[in-house]
């Protein structure tokens, strides 16, 4: 898109919501020499690569369709952010470890071994420059999962700690406390209280049981605190029997992202004894994107069996509720266009019910022009937003969705992931944009037919 850096002009020097960045660094975590590093690097790489990965190694036929839907490669032309060339350390680890022709590669020479200087680089395409949307999957003539690749290249790197320092800062806060912004369980119990006093709502905490277990993200907890009001409100017109638990309330799990794969698993483990130990038939995932896909899709297979109860996001509650005639809302008189969020849409299939949803409002939706699995990624997801070095790249693409959203002249912007929420609300403050990004479940909350009506 050549004209949006005229429409909407790049401040490089604009420090994100009035916040100094530090200086770009390649950080490393622990003490260890470079050949430790190296040899946990590779043998994190070696470890994952089964079959699916393998397969996934050897049928690239370099045809280049990645590159043109990936939105950091249509932004900067730079053939670097072709999605498969981010993985060509992790390719060569392959060809001479574990591939077919590896003796011969190794004997000969002819794919030499990975440095760590070369690893150190290489987080600039994996982290700063990759938000995991899995645009260029959907298009892979092959098949090629190369999303799910890149999530693979970094168990390696995590394991040799070669992790972004914010990010890996904010996954050990979140190992530490349990929360990466800090909303421990005493916290969540003072801001219940608070949002109790304050909107005259009542919000279940740590009850014995009940047949839904409500989860919560923390950059809700501390930002969005509405959404959470917003969910007492909808619940009690359900009817349901839910709760909060204090031993396992927060769905956000940046471990993932960051490849700490011990790290992601302990996060839905919690998850998942608080849904068995409160008897849920039912956990709800909120508004965030990578909370529907570490433990939707991929919670089962952390816990080693199937889950004793379903796991849905709350849109998809919401949807089921306008279905079951439990929910009756108030029309709204505005256009909507609805941001996808990609680890929801794209990667977890829920693309029906929030455009349900604003149906049930009566809005008139204006999709963008590429929407649903096709949709633009926000910039913000894969743990980019926390990577400051990464915010100028960052900018540059978010102006692809920023053109998106101008393009409908919808009136409101919505979408049900409050990470997606952090950044439309960054880039508005960076740009001066005129749009504010819209809680699709506060939206329900606020347009609730009342029991008179």
């Amino acid at each position: 898109m050549t004209d949006t850096d005229t429409q909407f002009p790049l401040e490089l020097n604009q420090p994100r919501l009035s916040i100094q960045k530090p200086e770009p660094r390649y950080d490393k975590q622990g003490e260890m020499a470079d050949a430790e590093r190296l040899d946990r690097a590779m043998r994190g790489f070696v470890k994952d690569f089964g079959a699916t990965a393998a397969l996934y190694m050897e049928s690239c036929v370099h045809c280049g369709q990645c590159a043109e839907v990936c939105q950091y490669y249509v932004q900067t032309g730079d053939p670097r952010y072709t999605p498969i060339w981010k993985l060509e350390p992790f390719k060569q680890a392959y060809k001479r470890e574990t591939g077919p022709f590896a003796p011969f590669f190794r004997l000969f020479n002819l794919k030499r071994r990975v440095t760590v200087q070369e690893l150190e680089d290489w987080q600039d395409l994996i982290y700063d420059s990759c938000t995991q949307c899995g645009r260029c999957t959907m298009v892979c003539p092959m098949g090629i999962d190369i999303a799910s690749l890149v999530g693979l290249a970094r168990h390696g790197m995590a394991a040799a700690g070669l992790v972004p320092h914010e990010l890996w800062a904010t996954v050990e806060r979140a190992n530490r406390e349990g929360s990466p912004l800090g909303a421990t369980p005493a916290v969540l119990k003072d801001r219940i209280a608070w949002l109790e006093d304050e909107h005259g709502v009542e919000i279940p905490l740590d009850r014995e049981r009940a047949d839904v277990l409500m989860t919560i993200s923390s950059i809700e907890v501390m930002k969005y605190p509405q959404s959470i009001v917003a969910l007492a409100r909808i619940m009690k017109r359900m009817g349901a029997s839910w709760t909060f638990r204090s031993d396992g309330y927060e769905a956000t799990n940046f471990s993932m992202f960051a490849g700490d794969q011990q790290g992601q698993r302990e996060a839905s483990l919690k998850l998942i004894e608080a849904a068995i130990a409160v008897g849920a038939k039912t956990l709800i995932l909120p508004e965030c994107g990578h909370a529907y896909q570490a433990l939707r899709w991929q919670g089962a297979n952390l816990y080693g069996k199937p889950l004793p109860f379903r796991v849905v996001q709350v849109a998809e509650y919401l949807a089921e509720g306008i279905r079951q005639g439990k929910l009756q809302l108030q029309p709204v008189q505005n256009s909507a266009t609805f941001h996808d969020p990609c680890q929801i849409v794209r990667r977890g299939g829920v693309s029906e019910a929030p455009r349900e949803v604003l149906r049930a409002l009566g809005m008139e939706l204006r999709e963008m022009d590429a929407h649903g699995a096709y949709n633009w990624c926000c910039g913000g997801g894969g743990g980019v937003v926390t990577i400051h070095r990464a915010d100028p790249l960052r900018y540059k693409t978010y102006q692809i969705k920023m053109q998106q959203v101008e393009d409908t002249g919808a009136e409101m912007l919505v979408s049900t992931c409050s990470n997606c929420r952090q950044t439309f609300d960054d880039g508005q403050a960076h740009f001066h944009w005129d749009k504010t990004a819209q809680s699709l479940l506060e939206l329900v909350a606020d347009h609730l037919v009342t029991e008179q009506e």
